[in-house]
């Protein structure tokens, strides 16, 4: 393929699994992109796999290895199991393939380090879909903090909790990576690293986990962190909780507020509220898709790869520090029996 057949051919994606967040959000997303082809669907039951491709097009393939093979998929978008996801991405990285791999990208540091280093050897595009990143709001507030409109920053909260999830859930299972932590405790922590920088390096200072002895996975918890110039952090995460989204920022001179921060629909108009001494202003922002935001930034920087660009993730730095912090969390948490379970 020339260079110019590579910029404008459509990135052809195979799908590993068939999991809820592919069918709600990303799926839907990948479908629309202008230059994005969905080619096939893997998933171990075909009954399954053809239930996605009758809505979004494509071949259903039982089996994930089966995908890999196949010559029409130029890049994996990777909706396994947590615990799965080093192993199937390694492999369509051998493959040849570029990947779109659902947060968190692995379960551990040393595995995530793995994955960017593969990536590189080969030039391929390897992303976290890590998907409020792409979402306008939180450049404006990176811009509200740089102008000096909170003043000195003092301290960051982030939020992200919501109801019991069916017991069957495969977040509740230990085996394939479930817990709180990874599944929704990311989102403050990458939320951090986007507002304050990686220079600004963020380090744990305690944390508190929850565990369901049933199912071994922590269900819910708090973790304390710090940045080197001294901006406290407070992630607070669970699926144990009355729904939560949201995060804060509380400067020398202002308070700034966000609600429905991590996963917004496509029609939301968000709203920066910030309130001072004797002033409260609110903010009225468009509404985006920080998911078709998603999709396409990563159909682009395929076929700029194909092209003959490098590869390398602009954020690839601040997934390996996320995954990190997880380990840091895990090591240092105080570990509480959830009452009343077991």
């Amino acid at each position: 393929m020339s260079a110019a057949d590579s910029a404008t051919a459509p990135v052809r994606i195979g799908v590993l699994g068939a999991a809820s967040v592919a069918w709600r959000r990303m799926l839907p997303a990948l479908a629309a992109a202008a230059g994005v082809e969905i080619t096939a669907l893997a998933s171990r039951e075909l009954a399954r796999a053809t239930r996605f491709t009758d809505r979004f097009g494509g071949v259903p393939v039982r089996g994930y290895a089966e995908l890999l093979a196949r010559p029409d998929v130029d890049a994996v978008y990777l909706a396994l199991p947590n615990g799965l996801h080093h192993r199937w991405a390694a492999a369509a990285l051998r493959a040849g393939k570029h990947v779109l791999g659902e947060k968190p990208l692995t379960t551990e540091a040393a595995a995530t380090a793995d994955l960017l280093r593969l990536a590189g050897q080969r030039n391929l595009v390897l992303r976290e879909n890590f998907t409020p990143a792409h979402h306008p709001m939180h450049g404006v507030v990176r811009d509200l903090l740089a102008a000096g409109r909170l003043g000195a920053l003092r301290h960051l909260t982030g939020s992200f909790c919501f109801p019991p999830l069916p017991g069957g859930d495969v977040r509740y299972r230990a085996d394939l990576g479930g817990g709180a932590l990874l599944d929704a405790g990311v989102y403050p922590l990458r939320l951090a690293q986007l507002l304050l920088g990686d220079e600004d390096r963020l380090e744990v200072s305690g944390a508190v986990l929850r565990i369901d002895p049933a199912s071994g996975v922590d269900v819910s918890g708090s973790a304390l962190l710090a940045t080197r110039s001294g901006v406290i952090v407070t992630a607070e995460f669970g699926f144990e909780h009355s729904y939560a989204s949201r995060y804060q920022l509380w400067g020398a001179a202002a308070r700034l507020a966000v609600d429905r921060a991590f996963t917004p629909p496509p029609e939301h108009r968000p709203v920066l509220r910030i309130d001072e001494q004797d002033h409260t202003e609110e903010l009225v922002l468009a509404a985006a898709d920080q998911y078709a935001c998603t999709a396409t930034a990563f159909a682009v920087a395929v076929r700029a790869a194909r092209s003959g660009a490098p590869a390398t993730a602009p954020d690839a730095a601040a997934t390996l520090r996320t995954a990190e912090l997880v380990d840091e969390i895990r090591a240092t948490a105080r570990r509480i029996t959830v009452p009343g379970s077991g």
